[in-house]
């Protein structure tokens, strides 16, 4: 009786959680269209779709047009019944970002603040967080998680900074905000939560290398469907590939990396001026010294891609802060640089532009506790 009743239990859960899963899918069904795709009795359905509007993981929105019959509501999962934020760490500021059940950016905010290892910049980012969560009315039963994106090697484990040369943060642990909030606390390394926004955001894509063209350079791999970490979590730090061993000092100790000629900081120190001013100016196309440092920044990016395309043969993905900078001409640059002398041109649909700018990595940290719950949580 008793191993009768586990399994009753065990298929009432699976078959929720196959109907809700079905609904986020689909983004929008009926009743009917669940029952004929999932094969399920008609009773099972709506006893299903019963219990999780209760929970308010679904409402009945409207109706279909009709096919000849009775019109068929229109049944959607409500997508910011469960929040997830997440928190992306720079050297001189942080962003903050919260999503819905589809990964959708539901608002946002950057605060100034030099990192440092202390008690006050953990209170400080720990308290912003929060004025944040109740500016925008978030209730706490609402938030999932907290995930924080960091510049820096995570262990394996998830608990501590290992490598953390850019903000000096290699004593940094996951312990230093959970203690802070009342909220679960995940520490992701900054690129890898930038790629797996981008996989998020192309279900079928397989495999690619992510460029996160931020103020420092970061990199990512995705290999069989999933972002790659590496043995000791190092996977696709292309940042601190050497081109020239002769060139600038990088922060890693080593001269020449990819860091020094492709990072924003790179462009902005060598024009002297920000991004958001660069750019306007540049297209003008009256300063020739902007125009070839462009072109130069261009030629070096275009030299790492064709390089790092001969090992992994798959898209390329150019995401993070300079990516809303790229217009069509600068992507057909790149790919005349590439396809110049190579034996495996790069078609275009190849070299895809990112989404979220410089919210890219505070975006794919958040997206940790999404999947969790939609995995494991209905």
């Amino acid at each position: 009786m008793a191993e009768k009743s586990v399994t009753t239990i065990t298929l009432k859960k699976i078959n929720k959680k196959n109907v809700y899963q079905y609904i986020y899918r689909k983004r929008q069904t009926s009743k009917q269209q669940i029952v004929q795709d999932l094969q399920m009795g008609l009773s099972t359905v709506s006893q299903n779709l019963n219990v999780l509007e209760q929970e308010g993981l679904i409402e009945r929105n409207g109706y279909f047009e009709s096919t000849g019959g009775r019109k068929a509501q229109v049944i959607r999962v409500v997508p910011d019944v469960k929040i997830a934020v997440g928190v992306g760490l720079l050297k001189d500021m942080f962003h903050v970002i919260a999503v819905n059940l589809y990964g959708q950016q539901l608002s946002s905010a950057t605060f100034p603040l030099p990192y440092s290892s202390t008690d006050d910049y953990y209170e400080k980012v720990a308290g912003k967080i929060q004025e944040f969560i109740l500016e925008h009315r978030y209730k706490p039963d609402q938030i999932l998680g907290i995930s924080f994106a960091t510049q820096g090697i995570i262990s394996p484990d998830g608990a501590c900074v290992t490598y953390g040369a850019i903000m000096d943060n290699s004593d940094m642990v996951l312990s230093d905000f959970a203690l802070r909030l009342p909220y679960p606390c995940h520490l992701a390394h900054d690129s890898k939560a930038a790629a797996y926004l981008e996989l998020w955001n192309r279900p079928t894509l397989d495999s690619a290398v992510v460029f996160l063209l931020n103020h420092n350079l970061g990199g990512a791999v995705i290999t069989g469907h999933a972002v790659h970490p590496g043995s000791s979590m190092h996977s696709g730090t292309l940042e601190h590939i050497c081109i020239d061993p002769k060139g600038p000092l990088c922060y890693c100790g080593s001269r020449g990396c990819l860091e020094t000629y492709c990072s924003a900081n790179a462009l902005e120190s060598a024009a002297g001026m920000k991004a958001e001013d660069f750019f306007p100016l540049f297209r003008k196309k009256r300063d020739e010294r902007l125009v070839r440092l462009w072109e130069d920044y261009l030629d070096h990016l275009a030299f790492a891609v064709k390089n790092l395309n001969m090992i992994i043969d798959s898209p390329v993905i150019l995401c993070g802060y300079l990516a809303p900078y790229f217009a069509q001409e600068d992507l057909d640059y790149i790919l005349d640089r590439i396809n110049l002398s190579t034996p495996f041109p790069l078609s275009r649909d190849k070299l895809i532009i990112g989404t979220h700018g410089q919210y890219t990595p505070a975006a794919g940290a958040a997206l940790f506790y999404i999947e969790q719950f939609l995995q494991h949580s209905i």
